[in-house]
């Protein structure tokens, strides 16, 4: 939206989007300097953060976390303490099944309970549906897709924020070359892509024609619930009242909390350490957004 816009044009910037293979790819490829920017879960990028890469977040995308396990009825999972005994599916590099050991403590899962199959990431749905696996960490947003996948009368969800995981997601970091060396440039680029955020949610049904037009082999009849489910994990009180992508300090140091006592991590990281709102300029949510907890 924001490129179609001009947005970045107008602040005089030259954006090229590219695609990557999920949370760890992005951050490899900003840490050694061959993206400036990238998309990335603040979960996977605090303890990465802990193991020395130099890089910080700069905005969230979405304020709650979609982070979720799928799975049937059938299988009798209604709360974590059930995974055990149970398989689940994930790719290797999956922020969701790095994060699991986090999940599991957390509530008390006995970690050498739960059997891990590695599957690649097309074969999520495939898995759960053929019954190769009895569960499958994904987003929330992914719903429509696995209503398809399953039926929807079929499917079970375990949002993690109700049972403790509480944390910022899906967000937008910057090595700390480009927050040193191009301040400004990193400030208009903020500012730009959340003008154009600020449009898919004032318009979803625009974002969409556009988003066609760019990756022309979407389903915009799954896409389209797919990004309505995204769109409502920005449209919080926090992001009203502060802009759209802006960080409450006190949440994300629960989630370094969270990142320091339960996963491996060679050294705590610290909470100011992780993230900056420095380079935000406060992007007004479109009044017909709405909002609420």
């Amino acid at each position: 939206m924001a490129v179609e816009k001009g947005y970045y044009k107008d602040k005089g910037l030259d954006v090229e989007l590219q695609n990557s293979k999920g949370s760890g790819d992005s951050i490899a490829k900003a840490d050694t300097g061959r993206a400036d920017v990238g998309l990335a879960d603040a979960t996977v990028v605090i303890p990465r953060i802990a193991q020395g890469a130099k890089i910080k977040v700069v905005g969230a995308i979405f304020d709650n976390t979609p982070l979720n396990i799928w799975t049937r009825r059938d299988a009798g999972i209604a709360k974590p303490k059930d995974l055990e005994g149970k398989t689940l599916a994930a790719p290797p590099g999956d922020a969701q099944r790095m994060l699991f050991p986090a999940f599991a403590r957390l509530n008390g899962v006995d970690e050498s309970k739960v059997k891990w199959l590695k599957i690649e990431p097309a074969a999520k749905f495939v898995a759960l549906s053929e019954k190769r696996a009895d569960a499958v960490p994904d987003y929330t947003t992914g719903q429509p897709f696995w209503e398809k996948a399953i039926g929807k009368e079929n499917l079970v969800r375990m949002p993690w924020h109700q049972y403790g995981f509480d944390t910022y997601s899906m967000s937008i970091f910057a090595s700390e070359k480009t927050m040193s060396e191009r301040p400004k440039v990193l400030k208009d680029f903020l500012e730009a892509s959340y003008r154009g955020w600020r449009d898919v949610m004032d318009n979803p049904t625009a974002a969409l024609v556009i988003f066609k037009r760019r990756v022309p082999e979407i389903d915009l009849a799954l896409i389209e619930p797919n990004m309505l489910l995204g769109l409502e994990l920005m449209k919080t009180d926090r992001y009203a009242r502060n802009g759209i992508g802006w960080m409450d300090r006190a949440k994300m140091c629960k989630a370094v909390e969270l990142v320091n006592t339960y996963m491996d991590v060679p050294k705590k990281a610290a909470c100011d350490e992780v993230f900056t709102n420095d380079f935000l300029t406060k992007i007004e949510m479109p009044a017909a957004a709405g909002h609420k907890h």
